[in-house]
């Protein structure tokens, strides 16, 4: 779980628990895979316990079903979330921090840091749990070129633009970022060598493919990519990224617009 996320309650249904199926996963063994369910009747938000083996809490008493009211402290295992109602300046406040602490301002995906965190949770999660875990790493070839001949905001367009382009083809469970410059991540969980590294070609092809069009000049953009899963020998973060960005450099180094893993 991260500090400050906001989780919008204004779906019928939302399950809390451990199973990668849950609406709001929190992967701790004190959870359980259905922990509880918040339930909007349109005219009241209720919480109500799906028979967990550690019980839901609320201001710390426990609960079986409860109507929130705003301020209400819910504790699940070891997380604790605050329910905000909508119009509260409070829950304004607390989503812009969030947002400054984890967007990157130019290209509106997640940043480094987020990104940094996130793959640090995802590589315990796999590790844990026998599972697969893939990540994704490539760069805009020639971008110097892309500054250069067009000018700096070009180039900002182009990466804002290949951001949005990205984004709209990713998975929820999915993590688009900007680790740098004009390079960009992907964490993808529970997915094999095989389908990252399509995934990975897809994503050259539709960079390949899509129109970037600053002031009516059309810019050719490709981007070299590196791919690489998890392994039982690797256990942190910063060594698992010099592997995709080992792959991503020989993919440089043979050609551009092409995937190395």
């Amino acid at each position: 779980m991260e500090l400050g996320k906001k989780y919008n309650l204004n779906r019928p249904q939302i399950i809390i628990g451990r199973s990668s199926k849950a609406d709001i996963q929190i992967d701790q063994e004190s959870v359980s895979r259905n922990h509880c369910k918040i339930i909007n009747t349109g005219k009241a938000i209720l919480l109500r316990d799906m028979g967990s083996t550690n019980g839901t809490y609320i201001n710390d008493e426990l609960i079986d079903e409860y109507v929130l009211k705003d301020g209400d402290f819910i504790k699940v295992g070891r997380c604790i979330f605050k329910f905000l109602s909508g119009n509260n300046i409070e829950n304004a406040y607390h989503e812009e921090i969030y947002r400054l602490t984890t967007i990157d301002g130019l290209t509106q995906i997640y940043n480094k840091r987020y990104f940094l965190e996130t793959l640090e949770r995802e590589i315990g999660r796999a590790q844990r749990y026998g599972r697969d875990l893939s990540l994704i790493m490539f760069d805009i070839d020639h971008f110097k070129q892309v500054n250069d001949s067009f000018g700096h905001l070009a180039g900002d367009y182009v990466l804002k633009q290949l951001a949005s382009v990205i984004k709209t083809r990713i998975r929820r469970e999915d993590v688009l970022a900007r680790y740098g410059g004009e390079e960009f991540a992907i964490v993808l969980p529970e997915i094999d060598h095989y389908n990252a590294m399509h995934f990975a070609d897809k994503i050259r092809k539709l960079t390949e493919k899509a129109s970037f069009k600053f002031e009516d000049t059309e810019i050719p953009v490709t981007v070299s990519v590196g791919v690489t899963t998890l392994t039982r020998d690797v256990t942190e973060a910063l060594e698992f990224i010099k592997i995709a960005d080992d792959h991503l450099y020989a993919a440089k180094n043979a050609g551009r617009n092409r995937v190395v893993g």
